[in-house]
């Protein structure tokens, strides 16, 4: 049974008034990225990667450009002091990127630290030690000035090691558990450090504000982080980095909030990987900046690629519905929004746009090496007629005409619902050809001339049924007419002619093909349709009238 009375919010919130941020409505430049990915996204794997995995991931991690990148936690696991030694013995690590290791606050992990990341041409040193009111009383039942003394004991130790090692080297201070601790005391701590390490500016330090555990809203957060960086000494020399998790859902939001509030640089995973519900998903943050016409600096043109080895390496799944990579988010299976679609890019193709603006649809997914067949129209028994004939029209150049696009989606519809399927692109082609091109039919046209008499076409048009071949003779106002009405003679059926659409479907010269569409309306009301093609006009025309004719019957 829930019982909430167990529960109380566990933040503080910052002293005072906190909230320049709320006055700014969009990120105007990008942060400073750093991945963890090799670090808390891979501790939080059930089968963390093995050195060729890693490997394998931290190039991607390149690729994508990322210039510091958290490679692991060398003094805790043989593999990751191997990984770093790798890279380092290697010369695998570019000029313009650092590498970054973690350490707690331990005097003998520390030293190991160093060990590992000595030749680094830039490297990250990041200690932490945990500042929070539950850690305080019931790990460590340390008072405030205890736990204070840890930290710049770790800063004073990192300083003489770095000044010992062979190496270039960076530092990070982290008060872990920062969201469950008085921001007054967070502030304290994190200026003692800072003292130590001096910051200037030939020595930038990063102080990093950790969401360990989400506690509150992300406007609280925001506010503490806003506080901090108002208040935080040697301000104009310091980093001020967020690592935010997901445990409430809104890793997200508590990291746009924080850049409004101040914060320079984000630590984060791709597809956010990591502990429990995982960090803050650097992809999400990055794409939401880019659909604001805000360059993030990270190359997520390749997003398939990218879920192919995040997938390979982590052994875990990017979720269907995961903002910008997952394989449904683009796709539009309802008829009302399908055309909506339809009728956006029909509109950007008039009017020769640049800037993007498709409802439904917040960024172009060409842009991520998405495709508008594969993951924008997708059709099953919810889809419409404008989005299955926008399908046709940009994957295979037919362009039907309205009435046919609505007899075609019922059709598609009908087939999905009963199979119990979604069509792919090419089964809508197939049923596209199968139902309006007759080729079959019980009447075909084995020879046709026309041969034009002063105001009319006369045409001469052989039927054939059954094997035997008919020629009949008639005269109308065009080719097609006169094709028609001998095609009344000799059925001695009686219709309307009531659409007929055409149009070149690809441009070679003379060797270019013609497609036609016409519907027919019967003395009962009811509308068939047909299509053909060819290199010419008139025959592609009668082929699309005798397999509406075939469809009428």
């Amino acid at each position: 049974m829930m019982d909430s009375s167990k529960y109380k919010v566990g933040y503080y919130p910052a002293p005072g008034v906190h909230n320049k941020w709320v006055t700014k409505d969009h990120i105007e430049k990008p942060p400073v990225w750093c991945s963890v990915d090799m670090r808390d996204g891979n501790q939080s794997l059930v089968i963390p990667m093995n050195l060729e995995e890693k490997l394998e991931f931290y190039k991607v991690l390149l690729e994508v450009g990322f210039k510091e990148i958290e490679v692991g936690f060398p003094a805790a696991s043989e593999t990751e002091y191997e990984f770093l030694r790798t890279l380092i013995d290697g010369n695998m690590i570019p000029d313009d990127v650092s590498v970054q290791v973690l350490t707690q606050c331990r005097e003998h992990i520390i030293r190991k630290t160093f060990d590992a990341c000595k030749g680094a041409p830039s490297a990250i040193i990041h200690f932490y030690n945990s500042v929070s009111v539950v850690q305080r009383e019931q790990v460590f039942r340390k008072s405030k000035e205890e736990i204070k003394k840890i930290a710049v004991d770790g800063a004073k130790l990192v300083k003489r090691l770095a000044s010992e090692y062979d190496g270039n080297f960076r530092f990070e201070y982290s008060p872990e558990s920062f969201t469950g601790t008085e921001p007054e005391y967070a502030l304290e701590v994190c200026n003692a450090v800072l003292d130590v390490l001096e910051p200037s500016k030939d020595n930038n330090v990063i102080i990093n504000l950790p969401v360990t555990v989400e506690m509150s809203l992300p406007h609280v957060y925001a506010s503490q982080v806003e506080y901090i960086s108002e208040n935080l000494k040697y301000r104009e020399h310091v980093t001020l980095s967020l690592h935010p998790h997901n445990d409430r859902g809104t890793g997200v939001a508590d990291t746009e909030l924080a850049l409004l509030a101040g914060a320079d640089r984000v630590e984060g995973t791709l597809f956010g990987n990591g502990e429990r519900t995982g960090n803050v998903d650097i992809i999400t943050l990055a794409m939401n900046m880019y659909s604001h016409g805000v360059d993030p600096r990270l190359d997520f043109s390749d997003m398939p690629h990218l879920v192919e080895k995040y997938e390979k390496c982590t052994r875990m799944h990017v979720y269907e519905r995961a903002p910008y990579a997952g394989s449904l988010v683009f796709a539009a299976f309802s008829g009302s929004h399908q055309d909506a679609i339809a009728k956006g890019m029909k509109w950007r193709e008039e009017k020769s746009l640049h800037q993007w603006s498709v409802p439904y649809i917040p960024i172009d997914p060409h842009d991520i090496n998405r495709t508008y067949d594969a993951d924008v129209i997708r059709v099953n028994s919810q889809s419409g007629k404008g989005g299955i004939g926008y399908l046709l029209e940009q994957t295979y150049g037919y362009v039907l005409p309205a009435g046919m696009r609505e007899d075609l989606s019922y059709l598609c519809k009908s087939i999905s619902d009963h199979e119990h399927k979604e069509l792919k692109a090419s089964e809508v082609l197939e049923i596209f050809k199968n139902h309006y091109f007759k080729s079959d039919g019980t009447i075909i046209v084995s020879n046709m001339t026309f041969n034009r008499r002063d105001n009319c076409v006369e045409a001469e048009i052989v039927f054939s049924r059954g094997g035997v071949e008919t020629a009949v003779r008639a005269t109308g106002n065009g080719s097609l007419d006169a094709a028609s009405n001998a095609l009344k003679d000799f059925t001695g059926e009686e219709y309307v002619l009531e659409v007929y659409t055409e149009h070149s479907m690809q441009e070679q010269g003379s060797g270019s093909v013609a497609a036609a569409y016409i519907g027919i309306r019967d003395k009962d009301g009811s509308m068939s349709w047909g299509a053909g093609t060819d290199t010419d006009i008139i025959h592609a025309s009668v082929d699309a009238l005798m397999s509406a004719y075939n469809n009428m019957k």
